[in-house]
């Protein structure tokens, strides 16, 4: 029997802003080798979607809430594991999931999502891979702001940084 091989892909990404209010400062990822940031991608799954799009309304409303008062533990649901910051927006009596890392009450990063078919989002494989790439960009700003590369303020997040994810 052969040994399980596993494939890392390494893309590079930056962090991109998308809002900067009083109370939170929201970002999220680009994929250089992509047109679109996480969150639009997100976005644009849900947009012409006649199932989900009011869903996806509420979670853009649920975002201008969050930007406004800040990115409270009490708005997601923690994802990922121990110690890391992935955390899921989730919008009431639907399957529709946002993957976000929340920083901080002030510093949220937006990533990509989908519909939860399954009881655990380890059980599919693109909700999955969401998670895995909020959880290594995660380790990444954690490395940078370690070494200096990244810093970190109240309610932003800077560097030049080119993130290998």
């Amino acid at each position: 029997m052969q040994p399980k091989q596993t494939i890392i892909i390494m893309s590079e990404a930056e962090l991109v802003l998308v809002e900067e209010a009083k109370n939170c400062t929201l970002y999220t990822i680009q994929f250089l080798s992509e047109s679109d940031t996480e969150f639009e991608a997100f976005y644009n799954k849900f947009k012409d979607d006649l199932e989900f799009n009011p869903d996806l309304m509420r979670i853009v409303g649920f975002l201008g809430k969050i930007a406004d008062s800040g990115a409270l533990e009490r708005f997601f649901r923690p994802e990922g594991k121990m110690g890391d910051h992935v955390v899921a927006l989730p919008v009431v009596k639907s399957r529709l999931r946002l993957y976000c890392l929340r920083l901080s009450d002030k510093i949220l990063i937006l990533g990509n999502g989908g519909v939860k078919n399954t009881k655990r989002y380890e059980d599919s494989r693109e909700l999955n891979g969401y998670v895995l790439t909020l959880q290594n960009f995660d380790k990444l700003i954690k490395e940078g702001v370690k070494n200096g590369t990244i810093s970190v303020t109240e309610n932003k997040l800077e560097t030049n940084n080119t993130f290998d994810i």
